[in-house]
């Protein structure tokens, strides 16, 4: 079966995105999941990828050119976590396909810590789904520049608020395990969770085969 057969999401050029507003693309894709339930939502997971310094190395980035990373503050992707079947990743800013399986994107994207210089190390905040689209969010005010313009243009649609919450960002962009929801993991720690994962849904997929 194709990755294309197993999207949950519209294809890419049919999500809605706005550039520079991840964050925010990615509410609306578990947002599009919860309505046409295409999957169940507890099996999606939102990651926030960033560190202390919020300088996070991704490669195979739109934004990137040839192989050199793009370092952003924090970066954030859709995690499907299927136990019949590969672990794939939404990543609307990706060259890679859409959804791609994570141990390609581990590879391709996300690479390793080890070559890299400490301050740069990725850590990842694993958000259900459902616990994000309840608890995230965000004013835009990020996005601002001292005089009030737009860094970059923002979504057409309304600023996504909730009846506590008028902007909660950086408690998802935190990572620290004391601040805001989810699970912080290291780099190793997070591919060693989700890629075990994935090799169960393929053992039980041979098995059944």
């Amino acid at each position: 079966m194709t990755e294309a057969a197993d999207r949950v999401t519209p294809s890419r050029e049919f999500c809605v995105y706005t550039s520079c507003y991840c964050e925010e693309n990615v509410w609306k894709l578990c947002e599009f999941v919860k309505t046409e339930r295409t999957a169940p939502l507890e099996q999606l997971f939102v990651v926030f990828i960033s560190n202390d310094n919020r300088m996070v190395p991704l490669w195979k980035q739109k934004s990137g050119r040839a192989d050199h990373p793009v370092i952003w503050d924090y970066h954030v992707i859709l995690l499907h976590v299927d136990t019949q079947s590969e672990v794939l990743v939404y990543d609307l800013d990706s060259e890679l396909s859409f959804p791609c399986s994570l141990r390609l994107y581990g590879t391709q994207a996300l690479r390793s810590d080890r070559h890299i210089k400490p301050e740069y190390h990725r850590k990842l905040r694993v958000i259900p789904a459902e616990s994000f689209l309840l608890n995230f969010a965000s004013d835009r005010s990020h996005m601002r520049n001292p005089d009030g313009s737009w860094k970059m243009p923002p979504p057409s649609y309304p600023p996504l608020q909730t009846s506590e919450w008028q902007m909660n960002l950086d408690n998802f962009i935190s990572m620290s395990p004391a601040v805001g929801w989810g699970t912080v993991f290291s780099l190793n720690q997070f591919l060693q969770k989700y890629l075990e994962c994935s090799s169960t849904a393929s053992s039980s997929s041979s098995a059944q085969s």
